[in-house]
């Protein structure tokens, strides 16, 4: 998966809007103004950072060597998974998903009925 495929897979989720506030290099996928994915497309490696729960962060990282704790993040919410095709693009999508709901599980009440996420 690159990060065309992220980006196409991060719009089709309930208001997901695609910032660039570090720049035109990086791009910032967010859910009711909050961050759920940054992702570096032009970068000499591919990468994107993700919310994640930390049991499952931890998880993550000692399963996949393309996965480390997130770059410039807090590095117990965050992982960075490197789009090196070593990650599988069913997982990807499930860490795009995942980091997502972690997200809209810590918005207001109001905000997550509004969005409806349910999975």
């Amino acid at each position: 998966m690159g990060p065309e495929d992220i980006a196409r897979y991060a719009l089709t989720l309930p208001e997901v809007t695609e910032e660039q506030p570090f720049g035109p290099d990086t791009d910032v996928y967010k859910v009711a103004g909050k961050v759920f994915a940054i992702v570096w497309p032009d970068a000499v490696s591919p990468r994107v950072n993700l919310k994640c729960d930390p049991t499952l962060a931890l998880h993550l990282r000692e399963q996949h060597a393309a996965v480390s704790p997130g770059y410039h993040m807090n590095k117990k919410h965050w992982n960075t998974v490197l789009l090196d095709g070593t990650v599988t693009d069913d997982e990807v999508e499930e860490m795009v998903e995942h980091s997502y709901g972690q997200v809209v599980a810590g918005l207001r009440l109001d905000l997550r009925k509004r969005i409806g996420w349910q999975r």
